[in-house]
């Protein structure tokens, strides 16, 4: 007989999590969701096997519970299941970028006879909703698990067979650990590549040429800032101690700058670049962090008609999908640039070949 589990939040992690579960487990998914399409269009796709868009009804009799919500919700949801009887055993965990404040929230479950144990799988995609979930949208990712003291053991090696086909690398933390890492890896950066945005757009009004000149580099470094805003304010509220501490340690090193600039000091300034680039080579290319990783590749190609399908249609041809397609340059009598995204890194070195036979050029910038 199938078992039981739910998934609160019919979006991209939630999908993929019930995906990978479904691969290696025999169950029963109920998903929950605030939108009657999203939970139409879950169970049309096997994502699901049943939906509604009440929590209480959905956590109804089951062993595993999976809240998939931004990191707000995810309080408002917990404290709402502590007048809620569940099965005697059932675990609950979440997928919020934040930990500290949800496993505090989560205190005084365990007298219902149910265990949280906090969650955060690092990883995602250009896309979002649950028709672009698949199951292996985890693979090799760092999944962060938050279990307290109070934790039984049993408990955190069931939900990682739950979750073992997500085939992702699992760590343990506490919950402040998380949130300082995360906070200094994941939520800062965010604020720096927003802050960016908004420098450009508040000079907009000088130079015409701004926003033509930033559509190339500078939109690529700064694409995490396109992120949605809703839950990228939640999580900042919740790290926001994190977050202070970081602001004025970021403040420090801008006033580095500034005075290595004032001084002229060439040697420093190189120096200073030197380490930075030593530092960024140095980390792993393979392994996935806390940021999505964007595997593009460029592609320069001639300027003469239907130049896009023919590389599409080599890559269809060699069964590779890419998740983005865009023009940097092409203007007449000149190589024009494809930059295409693919969904991992392997997809790209197979796209690579296929097209560097067909006589393409192409480069990666890592």
């Amino acid at each position: 007989m199938a078992r039981k589990i739910c998934v609160v939040g019919m979006g991209l992690i939630g999908g993929s999590i019930a995906l990978s579960i479904k691969k290696e487990h025999d169950v029963h998914i109920t998903g929950v969701d605030i939108d009657e399409n999203q939970l139409k269009l879950a169970q049309s796709l096997r994502v699901i096997d049943e939906g509604t868009t009440d929590v209480i009804q959905g956590v109804n009799d089951v062993e595993l519970i999976i809240l998939a919500v931004p990191v707000t919700k995810t309080e408002n949801i917990l404290e709402s299941l502590k007048s809620v009887p569940m099965k005697n055993g059932t675990i609950i965990t979440d997928v919020g970028s934040t930990k500290k404040r949800i496993v505090e929230k989560a205190e005084g479950l365990q007298e219902q006879g149910v265990v949280f144990i906090g969650g955060h799988p690092m990883a995602g995609s250009h896309k979002s909703g649950v028709q672009a979930a698949k199951p292996h949208l985890f693979e090799n990712a760092f999944y962060v698990l938050t279990p307290t003291e109070e934790t039984p053991a049993n408990k955190i090696i069931q939900l990682q067979n739950w979750l073992k086909g997500t085939n992702a690398k699992f760590i343990d933390l506490s919950p402040q650990q998380h949130d300082n890492l995360a906070g200094l890896i994941s939520h800062f950066p965010h604020i720096v590549s927003s802050a960016l945005v908004h420098q450009v757009k508040n000079t907009e009004n000088e130079d015409g040429l701004i926003s033509r000149l930033a559509a190339g580099g500078f939109r690529d470094i700064t694409r995490i800032a396109s992120a949605n805003p809703v839950m990228w304010r939640d999580i900042l509220l919740h790290n926001k101690d994190v977050m202070l501490h970081l602001l004025r340690d970021w403040k420090i090193e801008m006033e580095r700058i500034e005075q290595m600039l004032e001084s002229e000091d060439a040697a420093f300034i190189y120096d200073y670049f030197e380490e930075a680039k030593t530092f960024r080579d140095g980390l792993p290319v393979k392994d996935q962090g806390a940021l999505p990783s964007f595997f593009d590749l460029f592609v320069d190609v001639p300027d003469h008609p239907g130049v896009i399908s023919d590389v599409t249609s080599i890559l269809a041809e060699a069964e590779i999908s890419i998740t983005n397609i865009r023009i940097i340059e092409t203007r007449e009598d000149i190589m024009g640039v494809l930059q295409l995204t693919f969904r991992t890194g392997e997809d790209r070195g197979k796209g690579r070949n296929c097209l560097e036979e067909a006589l393409y050029e192409t480069y990666i910038i890592d």
